[in-house]
């Protein structure tokens, strides 16, 4: 297993010490303490990643054929194929998430890093019918340099669907990762340096939001900026890269509608429930953390989530047998433990869970809420926690009012047995991904992103290629011929 080192930073092809960041201790949220060091860079380390990014875009990455590209990016998956264990080893030791959940997650990244491989190539245009007179015809260029701040939750995945289409459109990346669990990025910097991807084409500078993350946002040698996270952060970025008139994807929060309808394999219905409601420590914005459940079955419903929630177990996330491992962060903490209050003031039924588990770490339970109303703030704000909220509702018109009843509108799931239903169901549903009898199926060839507030434009499929591509037009005279304007 390759071991990583993470108090440099990696900026033109080098490791290099921050010049205004510093070296800080990165903390294991399963035990409050610091189990590594990371740099972190400041406005200055920032600067010179956008030089080099420049340099290497207008240089030997621009220059390099699409296939070539696709070549190094193939060769980057078999790399990160070796590398799983130990990827997923740093990872969940930063961020919490269970060791069993991270194999298996970043397990299937090389197929996602294979596919963007594939459509390095299929940047294609198109001929426009005119007249004789002139050839006209449109080609897909890169955006350029390309700004990636990514969350905690789930830092590989995220620069995975970001880098990938990214790299495959001829651009080139300074990524910032989440301030809380940055180390992931840089062994992600090491594979791709090893991988013999010319200097400047990835940079990985982690360091605070509101200081390396902004002056990235800012910079006006950036060309675009994907980023995952929350709304208001989104809103921010956009108000800084506003000077710039910068591109801008965003994948956002959501409130996952999971509508369980009384025909349904209750069985199978509750085993997705109860399993994505828990998924990642909760910490995810489509994990279905609102289950609507048609009153016939509710209460069997609310009783199967009391029971599955008691089956959880809860502990240290580097434990192969542990489901679900601690917050990652005190902050996360915190604010899940607020919103079981919230619940219970709202006048939720407290089903199962609620409580901090030990002083040590940031471990909380499995929590269940019964009784819910749509109009409740735990049925409305995303949470980001082990926090479900079962909410009873009467038919189609009802579930589909509910479940279009928040801001968000990023993924949703629904179970019938009902073929026609659930094809009116999922057509009326304002989400960019709706599931049918089954729940967080995601892979490279499915698009992935929001409506409403949850997001701009789509990752994965060959529309991920979309947001790093600018459209030109070119036309061509095929008669040589233009008359002279001052001739009478």
């Amino acid at each position: 297993m390759t071991e990583f080192r993470f108090d440099r930073l990696f900026i033109g092809g080098a490791w290099v010490a921050p010049i205004d960041g510093g070296v800080r201790d990165s903390v294991d949220p399963a035990t409050g303490q610091p189990w590594t060091q990371v740099a972190y860079g400041g406005a200055q380390d920032i600067d010179r990643a956008v030089v080099v990014a420049r340099e290497a875009f207008e240089g030997p990455w621009r220059k390099m054929a699409p296939w070539e590209r696709a070549g190094l990016l193939r060769k980057f998956a078999e790399l990160y194929a070796t590398q799983i264990e130990a990827l997923a080893q740093v990872e969940s030791r930063d961020n919490g998430r269970a060791i069993r959940e991270s194999r298996g997650d970043i397990g299937l990244h090389p197929q996602y890093w294979h596919w963007f491989a594939s459509l390095a190539d299929k940047a294609d245009g198109r001929t426009i019918p005119m007249d004789d007179s002139v050839h006209a015809f449109t080609s897909r260029l890169p955006v350029g340099v390309v700004g990636t701040i990514t969350p905690w939750n789930v830092p590989l995945m995220a620069a995975t669907w970001k880098l990938g289409p990214a790299l495959a459109a001829g651009c080139t990346v300074v990524l910032k990762p989440a301030e809380q669990t940055p180390a992931s990025s840089l062994a992600l910097a090491a594979l791709f340096e090893q991988a013999g991807f010319p200097p400047g084409v990835v940079n990985v500078v982690p360091g605070d939001g509101p200081v390396a993350g902004a002056h990235l946002v800012a910079h006006p040698g950036v060309d675009k900026i994907a980023f995952t996270g929350e709304g208001a952060t989104a809103k921010a970025i956009l108000k800084t890269g506003a000077d710039t008139l910068k591109r801008f994807s965003f994948e956002l929060g959501g409130k996952a509608p999971h509508i369980i309808f009384a025909d349904a394999d209750i069985e199978n219905a509750v085993n997705a429930a109860t399993g994505s409601a828990w998924a990642l420590c909760g910490q995810s914005c489509a994990l279905g953390s609102r289950v609507l459940v048609e009153r016939p079955v509710y209460d069997r419903v609310v009783e199967a989530f009391r029971r599955n929630a008691g089956r959880v177990r809860v502990g240290n996330q580097m434990d192969p047998a542990t489901h679900m491992g601690p917050q990652a962060h005190a902050e996360q903490l915190a604010k899940t433990l607020s919103y079981v209050d919230i619940g219970r003031d709202e006048g939720a039924e407290l089903v199962a869970g609620g409580t901090r588990i030990g002083s040590e770490g940031y471990f909380v339970e499995p929590t269940v809420f019964a009784g819910v109303a749509p109009q409740m703030r735990i049925a409305q704000e995303e949470i980001f926690g082990p926090v479900a909220a079962i909410i009873p509702f009467d038919g189609e018109d009802e579930a589909v009012a509910i479940a279009n009843g928040t801001p968000y509108g990023l993924a949703a799931g629904l179970w019938t047995g009902d073929v026609g239903r659930a094809h009116r169901v999922a057509n009326r549903i304002e989400a960019g991904m709706v599931w049918v009898n089954t729940y967080r199926y995601i892979r490279w060839s499915t698009p992935y992103g929001g409506v409403k507030t949850s997001g701009w434009g789509r990752e994965n499929g060959v529309e991920a290629l979309d947001s790093y591509l600018e459209t030109r037009t070119t036309v061509i005279s095929t008669t040589g011929k233009f008359a002279d304007p001052f001739a009478n």
